[in-house]
């Protein structure tokens, strides 16, 4: 069966981490949407915009949207990475990927983000983490995981109890 999987959270919840496991586990094409953005030069926020628009993440869908689209005609699972800070993208990717679709939204608490990512070789630091946490925290969407106590194959097996067989 074809299907795509979206992970989003915030910043050092774990996202990268579980979705290439995943992806690994499912045989599946991985594709992390943060580091398309900063590819494309499109992850940037403006002077007066706290975050960056949702217009540049729908950029970055339709500039990958070609590839995904023949993964999937091919029969195979494409999982998503990234933020997803607005709901805008989420839903046009529904829109545009006419399969069925698995949404899952990580979270833990923000000082567990901060120190998960000062763990990191390239960490984006607590004032990243602090804005990334407070924008991606203002809805949720799909099945909501809480990755606190939960080791990465925990939250892995998780996932995949929520996914066809």
């Amino acid at each position: 069966m074809t299907y795509y999987i979206l992970i989003r959270g915030a910043l050092g919840v774990g996202k990268s981490t579980i979705a290439q496991r995943l992806a690994k586990a499912l045989h599946a094409e991985y594709i992390s949407i943060d580091a398309l953005l900063e590819k494309l030069g499109l992850d940037k926020a403006t002077h007066y915009e706290e975050t960056i628009p949702a217009k540049n993440f729908i950029k970055a869908d339709e500039f990958i949207m070609p590839d995904v689209k023949e993964k999937i005609n091919t029969g195979k699972i494409v999982i998503f990475d990234g933020c997803f800070q607005h709901k805008e993208q989420i839903e046009h990717l529904i829109q545009n990927l006419s399969v069925p679709h698995y949404i899952f939204t990580l979270k833990a608490p923000l000082e567990i983000c901060i120190e998960r990512d000062g763990k990191r070789k390239n960490t984006y630091g607590k004032d990243a983490a602090i804005a990334v946490y407070t924008v991606v925290s203002r809805f949720d969407y799909g099945t909501v995981i809480d990755t606190t106590n939960k080791s990465i194959g925990k939250t892995v097996k998780e996932i995949l109890s929520h996914l066809p067989k």
